[in-house]
């Protein structure tokens, strides 16, 4: 027998299931809309990663905080090749290794911030970010006669506070989209194959100045970059001028 009663339950319960799979459905597509994921990534400060660019070039970065047993084989390396790149120095390297920082400059090559003492800038303060910065440009200025424009976080490690700090003193901060893991002592095979199998136009490269084996894989990383049609220029050059944006991933557009 048909009870009126009991379909009424039913339809309700079935009406409030499907009402709440809507709910769910429509919590979904806010929460992955492009549009609104766009938004939130506009609103993230980020460094620049790597560039938009249709033409084939690429920046070579080194990182100097301690060891300064391979900078002027890596100088050389750079100018037997015709190559200059941008070098992140830390002032107390730099206080270190004066001679090392007017060779570099001597050369073409580009000496920028990496901060005085390579502190987790995330714990500062605006106000200690500011001197601390500061504090280095001067000694950079100091040797090369240059004040630096680029900035490299210590660690890779930043938040929004520590990008807005950065902007505030009109330098742009730049990390990397390819990282040649040299640090960790992998060998010269294993450099060469990471980069030049992730490298794209407008690519920022990782490296340092004391890794073990970056001075025997730099060589033949260049050659092969060159072989493919790239040009290498400092970070200063890859980046685009005018009024730009940069996405979710730190890649810099020209609006």
């Amino acid at each position: 027998m048909f009870h009126l009663g009991g379909f009424l339950r039913r339809y309700r319960r079935l009406i409030s299931g499907l009402g709440l799979l809507a709910v769910i459905g429509l919590i979904f597509w806010i929460v992955s809309s492009p549009v609104l994921v766009g938004v939130s990534a506009a609103q993230r400060q980020l460094p620049v990663y790597s560039v938009e660019r249709e033409d084939r070039v690429v920046a070579l970065s080194f990182d100097a905080a301690w060891g300064n047993e391979d900078t002027q084989t890596l100088i050389d390396i750079l100018n037997d090749h015709g190559v200059s790149a941008t070098f992140f120095v830390v002032g107390d390297w730099v206080d270190k290794y004066p001679e090392s920082v007017k060779a570099l400059s001597d050369a073409g090559n580009e000496v920028m911030n990496h901060s005085v003492s390579h502190a987790h800038f995330s714990t500062l303060s605006t106000e200690q970010i500011l001197a601390d910065v500061t504090g280095c440009n001067e000694k950079i200025e100091a040797i090369t006669g240059l004040a630096p424009t680029l900035f490299r976080c210590p660690y890779g490690e930043y938040d929004d506070h520590v990008i807005r700090a950065i902007h505030s003193l009109d330098m742009t901060p730049v990390q990397w989209d390819v990282d040649s893991l040299d640090w960790k002592g992998i060998s010269a095979a294993e450099i060469r194959e990471r980069v030049l199998s992730r490298v794209q136009p407008g690519s920022i490269v990782l490296f340092h100045n004391a890794a073990e084996h970056t001075p025997e894989a730099l060589p033949g990383i260049i050659e092969a970059l060159q072989a493919d049609g790239y040009t290498i220029v400092p970070v200063s050059q890859i980046l685009l001028q005018g009024e730009t944006t940069i996405d979710n991933t730190g890649r810099q557009w020209q609006k």
